[in-house]
């Protein structure tokens, strides 16, 4: 199956991706306290991602944090 491709406003295919490489070993406030310069290249190194890190923003980062930790949450029930 060929997944489609990633981009920077993606943020809840982020989200699931990066829950996926790191499952529960960032919990909400962790993912909060990520340097967003660490979270920059967890995202450039996503299989799937094609966005380049110029296209890249804190507000991209600020949602895919957010978007991190909703996908959290909805696997710990």
């Amino acid at each position: 199956m060929i997944e489609p491709d990633i981009r920077w406003n993606d943020y809840e295919d982020i989200a699931i991706k990066l829950y996926e490489k790191f499952g529960d070993d960032f919990t909400e406030s962790k993912i909060y306290r990520i340097r967003f310069t660490e979270l920059v290249e967890w995202v450039l190194s996503l299989p799937s991602f094609i966005g380049k890190r110029e296209e890249c923003n804190e507000g991209h980062l600020e949602m895919i944090q957010s978007s991190w930790v909703y996908e959290w949450r909805d696997n710990q029930k």
